[in-house]
């Protein structure tokens, strides 16, 4: 019997990414999983944007046909560092009746991994300055808090 798989995200993967992005404190007050009709219309624009740019990978963590955890994977090519690649993770989502059973290191894994094969240098994320218990979890995982992040609402 194998565990749950990291796979590709695909258009039908929609509906179950946005309720992980809504099953969390910060993303209930910024995300929304839809209409009545569950109406997912701009981030079908996003994921299409995605899924179509080779620099990025949004992938869901499969267990058994159900989604579990998704993340997105960027890749920077930049000036600084002679050049170098980048990889940048965001949306990191494990479903909160799942956490605790090691999905998130294994996303993280998956993400580290590919970030080397395709030849990245440097893999880095910004996480809310609220979310104590992600700060510990990357930093297990070998992420150093190096860099004060900020962000502009437009």
């Amino acid at each position: 019997m194998t565990g749950p798989m990291v796979r590709r995200a695909t258009r039908e993967d929609l509906p179950a990414i946005v309720a992980l992005l809504v099953d969390d404190p910060l993303g209930a007050t910024r995300e929304s999983a839809g209409g009545a009709d569950g109406e997912l219309t701009a981030y079908v624009t996003a994921f299409e944007a995605i899924d179509a740019d080779p620099a990025h990978a949004l992938v869901v963590l499969d267990d058994g046909g159900e989604v579990v955890g998704t993340l997105q994977l960027t890749l920077l090519p930049g000036l600084s560092r002679g050049g170098a690649l980048r990889a940048q993770i965001e949306a990191v989502r494990v479903a909160s009746s799942r956490r605790g059973q090691g999905l998130g290191e294994q996303l993280f894994q998956w993400a580290i991994d590919e970030a080397r094969r395709r030849g990245a240098v440097l893999v880095q994320l910004t996480t809310d300055a609220s979310r104590g218990d992600a700060h510990r979890f990357y930093e297990r995982l070998g992420f150093v808090p190096s860099h004060v992040g900020m962000k502009r609402t437009l």
